[in-house]
């Protein structure tokens, strides 16, 4: 196996030195003591982290998030689930068309998806409530839940359902017993990718959120337009370390590899 050239390795220190630069700035930042957004050198202080816990908009606009990414994975995965099982393994008319179905917000621009939510939920008068709130970001996390349940369920040994369906296993069993253990891991890194992506998406929220249904993402974006101090870079370097939790979480259950490239 070749390895990589002095050039490759300086290639790759490079991008990921400028993927990972403004992440560390910001993070830094959130530890000044000052008023100002400015890089600490002489002295730490955790003085924007307490006032982001003192600011009662914040803490119900992060307790909007965690609601509404716990809910819409879940919502997801139980729809990609069995999604993905009748793509994989049924051939039917307009197969290819719903898995192309499903997948489309992956490739259909937030902003997009932003304004056609807003305009159809103004028709039904559904504005402001976080049921449909939750729906439209079930639409944009579902293809990350499918995308892993596809691989999954491709990549399993279907000798063993078939076993025990000739033991006399009715199909439920089968599914509970056999099927799911053995699409588990791609099942849970699907649910904590669309968690992800749905407790950090800001430009389809914009739109259809209320003031009582305000995302912590939404929050930060109209708070900036207001003032820009290190009360922001605290919220997102605690944005950063929950991210980075599950990414690492996500990682040791399904492993980043594969949602990169695909099972193995």
């Amino acid at each position: 196996m070749s390895k990589n050239g002095p050039l490759a390795l300086l290639f790759n220190a490079l991008v990921i030195t400028f993927m990972l630069a403004p992440l560390v700035i910001v993070c830094v930042v959130a530890f000044t003591p000052g008023n100002t957004l400015a890089i600490p050198t002489t002295e730490f202080s955790l003085r924007w982290f307490r006032a982001v816990f003192a600011h009662s908009d914040f803490v119900q606009s992060f307790k909007n998030s965690l609601w509404l990414a716990a809910i819409s994975a879940t919502l997801a995965t139980f729809l990609a689930v069995p999604a993905g099982l009748a793509i994989a393994r049924h051939s039917f008319p307009g197969r290819d068309f719903l898995n192309g179905l499903f997948l489309s917000p992956l490739i259909i621009p937030h902003l997009v998806l932003g304004v056609a939510l807003l305009r159809t939920f103004s028709l039904i008068g559904a504005t402001g409530s976080f049921f449909w709130l939750a729906l439209a970001h079930v639409v944009i996390v579902t293809p990350y839940v499918l995308r892993l349940v596809l691989a999954s369920v491709e990549g399993s040994d279907r000798s063993a359902e078939q076993a025990a369906l000739s033991l006399g296993a009715s199909q439920a069993t089968v599914f509970t017993r056999v099927t799911l253990p053995m699409i588990l891991p791609g099942v849970t890194g699907g649910w904590l990718l669309a968690f992800i992506n749905s407790f950090d998406e800001v430009t389809m929220s914009i739109f259809v959120t209320a003031p009582s249904t305000v995302t912590l993402p939404v929050r930060m974006y109209m708070y900036a337009t207001e003032s820009i101090d290190p009360l922001m870079a605290a919220v997102s370097a605690l944005m950063v370390a929950l991210t980075a939790v599950a990414m690492l979480v996500l990682d040791r259950i399904y492993g980043l590899d594969k949602i990169l490239v695909g099972h193995k």
